[in-house]
C-alpha cells in the first residue's frame, strides 16, 4: 500500500479537474481525496497498490484536455487506510 499528496500547479481549476480526479481514481481502484485550494492549485491524496498510484500521478500530469499542468509536488507519506472511497472535498 502505497500513499501520495499531491499537488499539482496550472489552469486546473474550472477544467474539470476534480471530475476528472475522481473518475479516474475509483476507475483504478484508488481511495483519497481532491479538492481546490485557494490559491489555484488542486490537492489530492492517493492511496492504493503502488502501481495504482503511479497511474493516478501519471494522469494528474496530464489533466484533462481542458488543463494545463505546470508542475506536480509529490510527498510519499506512510498510507493510513482511512478511506473506503475516492471523493471530491472542499
Amino acid at each position: 500500500m502505497k500513499r501520495a499528496h499531491v499537488f499539482i500547479e496550472g489552469r486546473v481549476q474550472g477544467v474539470g479537474f476534480r471530475h476528472f480526479t475522481k473518475t479516474n481514481a475509483l476507475q483504478h481502484g484508488i481511495e483519497g481525496w481532491v479538492k481546490n485550494l485557494a490559491d489555484g492549485r488542486v490537492e489530492a491524496v492517493f492511496e492504493g497498490e503502488e502501481n495504482q498510484v503511479q497511474t493516478m500521478i501519471d494522469l494528474v500530469k496530464q489533466g484533462p484536455r481542458s488543463s494545463s499542468v505546470s508542475n506536480v509536488d509529490i510527498e510519499w507519506e506512510p498510507p493510513k487506510e482511512q478511506y473506503s472511497t475516492f471523493k471530491v472535498t472542499y
